[in-house]
């Protein structure tokens, strides 16, 4: 993850911690993640920390925190895990004083890692808004290439996204962090 950054899940105990880092991440990244606007007390946080702890021990999602230097600063999840397609689909956040530091895309790699070496998933899909640039850029960072477009198909805050679908599959997956790892060897 890089120095001094850890990656693990975010648990109902932690749901002070979750509204905390909310309230410094939710002007940043309230403009694409809803639970950063619907997260407005401990007691939401903690709703929101025990749906995802359900989908985990459902095996149909999951919900991972980063910390930066001990403090909880973003967070990467699984909104979509389903085996029995080998689909998933990725989705990410962060708080402005952790921008930049290429967490995310780390955190994703981990993630995708496990979820096609482990779990056997073939496509990793990752939807965002048309007009959130930094999130595409972490996309084809990632090695994604862009589906398509889902034209106004998400009403959020009085606008109507369009969303765009961004998918790796496995083997592509595969091969580009293979080039990764090769290239960062001859370094």
């Amino acid at each position: 993850m890089g120095e001094g950054a850890e990656l693990r899940p975010i648990e109902p105990w932690q749901a002070e911690e979750l509204l905390a880092h909310v309230e410094r991440a939710r002007e940043y990244a309230g403009p694409w993640v809803p639970f950063t606007v619907k997260v407005t007390d401990v007691e939401s946080a903690r709703a929101h920390l025990q749906h995802f702890a359900e989908r985990q021990a459902a095996d149909t999602g999951r919900f991972y925190g980063i910390w930066l230097d001990g403090t909880l600063v973003g967070g990467v999840l699984f909104r979509i895990f389903d085996t029995a397609v080998e689909s998933c689909e990725v989705g990410v956040w962060l708080e402005p004083s952790a921008a930049g530091r290429g967490l995310i895309t780390n955190a994703c790699r981990v993630l995708i890692d496990w979820a096609v070496d482990q779990r056997g998933m073939h496509r990793v899909e990752w939807l965002v808004s048309s007009r959130n640039d930094r999130s595409k850029g972490v996309a084809k960072r990632l090695g994604f290439v862009r589906d398509g477009v889902l034209r106004e198909s998400f009403p959020w805050q009085g606008i109507r996204h369009d969303m765009e679908v961004w998918s790796v599959l496995a083997p592509e997956w595969r091969e580009a962090r293979a080039e990764r790892e090769a290239a960062e060897g001859r370094d």
